[in-house]
C-alpha cells in the first residue's frame, strides 16, 4: 500500500510540474535559437536571421581594442538597422574560419526576460533578450573584443 501511495504522489508531482518544465525548456531553446540566429546570421551573411532575432529597438555598444592598441576604447552605439547592414557585409568575402566560435551560455530565463553570454569571433557579447508577443528577441548587447 505504501508503494502505491508513493507512486501516486510521484505521478501527481510529475504531471503537475511537467507543463511548467516543458515551457521552461521551450523558452531556453527559443532563447538559444535567437542567439544562434544572430551570430550565424552575421557569420553566414544571412541578414534575415538577424532581423528575426533582434528587436528593432536594439541597444548595442562595445569596447574594442585593435591588435596594437594598448587600451580598449568604447565604440559607438549600434542600431538595429546598422546591425542588419553589418550582417550583409561582415563575412561577405567568406574569410571567416569554419570553426569560428559560437558558444552560447544561458545564465537565466524568466517569463519575459533572459540573460546570455555569446563567445564569437569578434569577442564576447553579453545579451539581454525579452519575449515580445511570444517571441524571444535580443534587445541589448554589451560586447568586448577578445583579451590579448
Amino acid at each position: 500500500m505504501k508503494h502505491l501511495i508513493v507512486l501516486a504522489v510521484a505521478v501527481f508531482t510529475l504531471v503537475s510540474i511537467s507543463p511548467v518544465q516543458g515551457q521552461e525548456t521551450a523558452d531556453r531553446e527559443a532563447v538559444r535559437q535567437a542567439v544562434l540566429d544572430y551570430v550565424e546570421g552575421i557569420y553566414n551573411v544571412e541578414p534575415t536571421r538577424v532581423e528575426r532575432s533582434v528587436h528593432p529597438k536594439l541597444a548595442k555598444i562595445g569596447f574594442y581594442r585593435g591588435p596594437n592598441d594598448p587600451a580598449f576604447r568604447a565604440g559607438s552605439n549600434m542600431t538595429f538597422e546598422q546591425l542588419v547592414e553589418l550582417s550583409k557585409n561582415w563575412n561577405k568575402a567568406g574569410k571567416l574560419r569554419k570553426d569560428a566560435p559560437k558558444e552560447v551560455t544561458i545564465y537565466d530565463v524568466l517569463d519575459q526576460t533572459a540573460t546570455v553570454k555569446l563567445v564569437a569571433e569578434w569577442g564576447i557579447d553579453f545579451m539581454h533578450l525579452a519575449k515580445f508577443d511570444g517571441k524571444w528577441m535580443i534587445i541589448n548587447v554589451l560586447w568586448q573584443s577578445p583579451k590579448k
